[in-house]
């Protein structure tokens, strides 16, 4: 400042005073309008022969007469802003403190503190509210000694390079702010200040929130591995259907997920209950629909047991068995919910049961036999009308029951299924409707086979001149699976054979009607248009 003429100096002051009483934002615009006068570039020029040591002389780029000249202007309202004695003379210092509404515009003026007059020595922007990154410009008055900037939220990283370059700096304080936390005690520029240079600024760690964090992990992460290792504990010991299926115990339910599926064992999922089973209908977390069998504790061992080999079994006519929970407080089995009847039921109660659809059952059941037979010889099963469920629309018959460590003979097995075949054909149960059960069941159909097969025959099957050869053969079968003594006896595979070509058969031919069907149609509407064309 002292190196502009007096007369230049006064100049610029009154125009600065025009422009503005005070620094406003209408300054930033009035600034943008002013031109340097005509002399000011010769002015510039005096200055740096009389002293070279001038910022804006040192430059290494040409000279932008318009930035020095508004930096001027700035220069003389900043320095009556902050109180200098003598402006004319000197700019010591920048004094803003508490004055939040003027020092962000000063701080915006870049041009300004790229030409800070040398003669400053002092900065304190105090308790103005800063909300920013550290204002970088303010460094570039590589000269001054003070720095105060206590008491804002400054936030970010301190520019430790920038500030080092500040050789003569005695003061500084950046006490109160935000800044991101950094080891600037390992750098030597900062060992000349002490701590209170940078209290609560975010700069040092606060040992007693340190402290305070420490005594919170040390206590919240036990904590947090307990909760973490009481979920995992929950999920797979109570609830593991909430994990993803490969880390299920495959077939393992627990007692926590049955109760889940049934709403607390209610009774309104109550199926069924007997003397040593009760009978649920749940809902599995996948949506699945099960059948849930509670046992008591007399007979579960062995439950458990032919459990594990059951849920091996793998055929479209056998129940599906999905696992067992085996728990001090739950025994159960589960298996999949067959929507449907029972073969029995649907023989008794329904008025439509015609022979190809016996047949269809025929054959699946056969099938799920013959499997069992090649895969399973040691599982046995419980081949009766009330056993086999008929699932969906279609009827799909599958076996219901079993028994593993079967011991009983494959005669002992044709002969229930022979029984199960004559069931089926005359719809009469064994042990309900004859005296001697099962004996006099064969009797009375060998008494009326084949002379009075119309009385033998259940009528609802329905049968036609093509079917009735086919049932009298399915008779005459069942009939020869019961003889356990003789040699006429078949074996499975006899069986199967008949079976399936009686079932090929009925499907030919059920075909074949249903294409005559369709072309005595095509007739009849032919001449329904024919007698139409001729009312006409």
């Amino acid at each position: 400042m002292a190196s502009i003429t007096a007369n230049f100096i006064i100049l610029l002051l009154s125009i600065s005073f025009s422009v503005s009483a005070t620094l406003s934002a209408s300054i930033i615009d009035d600034l943008k309008s002013l031109k340097p006068p005509q002399d000011f570039n010769s002015t510039i020029m005096k200055n740096c022969l009389q002293n070279p040591s001038l910022r804006y002389c040192s430059t290494s780029t040409p000279m932008d007469l318009d930035e020095i000249f508004k930096s001027t202007i700035v220069a003389s309202h900043l320095c009556n802003e902050s109180k200098n004695p003598n402006c004319v003379d000197s700019f010591p210092k920048i004094d803003l403190r508490s004055r939040p509404n003027i020092a962000p515009l000063y701080l915006s003026f870049n041009f300004f503190w790229k030409y800070c007059p040398l003669s400053i020595l002092s900065i304190d922007l105090s308790n103005t509210s800063l909300k920013s990154n550290f204002p970088i410009d303010v460094l570039h008055c590589t000269q001054i000694q003070s720095l105060d900037m206590n008491h804002n939220e400054l936030y970010g990283d301190v520019p430790t390079e920038n500030l080092s370059a500040l050789t003569n700096l005695t003061v500084l304080n950046l006490s109160y702010n935000h800044f991101s936390e950094s080891k600037i005690s390992d750098i030597l520029f900062f060992k000349k200040f002490n701590s209170s240079s940078f209290l609560h600024s975010g700069l040092i760690p606060d040992h007693k929130k340190f402290k305070i964090k420490a005594i919170v992990f040390l206590v919240s992460f036990p904590l947090f591995v307990i909760l973490k290792v009481c979920c995992l504990w929950w999920l797979c010991f109570r609830r593991p259907d909430f994990l993803p299926r490969v880390f299920r115990r495959k077939h393992r339910f627990t007692p926590a997920t049955l109760k889940a599926a049934t709403n607390g064992f209610s009774r309104n999922n109550l199926m069924g209950k007997s003397a040593s089973v009760d009978i649920y209908k749940g809902i599995l977390r996948d949506g699945t629909d099960v059948r849930i069998e509670v046992y008591g504790s007399d007979n579960h061992p062995q439950v458990i047991e032919e459990c594990k080999v059951l849920v091996q079994l793998c055929h479209k006519n056998l129940a599906n068995l999905l696992g067992w929970c085996d728990n001090r407080k739950l025994r159960a089995i589960v298996t999949e919910w067959m929507e449907g009847e029972n073969l029995e039921s649907w023989l008794m109660g329904s008025s439509f049961t015609p022979w190809n659809y016996r047949l269809r059952i025929l054959m699946g059941v056969v099938e799920g036999m013959f499997y069992l037979q090649e895969q399973w010889p040691e599982v046995g099963y419980d081949l009766r009308t009330s056993s086999i469920m008929l699932c969906n629309y279609n009827l799909d018959p599958k076996i219901s029951r079993f028994k593993v460590g079967n011991q009983s003979t494959s005669r002992r097995r044709m002969y229930r299924f022979g029984l199960f075949l004559l069931e089926m054909m005359v719809n009469r149960r064994p042990q309900e409707e004859f005296e001697r059960g099962e004996a006099g069941f064969i009797e009375y159909i060998r008494m009326h086979y084949p002379g009075n097969l119309e009385q033998l025959i259940d009528p609802k099957m329905e049968l036609t001149r093509n079917t009735i050869d086919q049932a009298k053969q399915a008779i005459s079968l069942g009939l020869m699976c019961t003889e356990v003594s003789s040699n006429r006896q078949p074996s499975l595979e006899q069986v199967y054979n008949i079976v399936s070509r009686a079932y090929q058969s009925c499907r030919v031919l059920a075909s074949h009607h249903n294409h005559n069907h369709y072309h005595r149609r095509i007739h009849a509407d032919r001449g329904k248009g024919h007698r139409h064309v001729q009312s006409r």
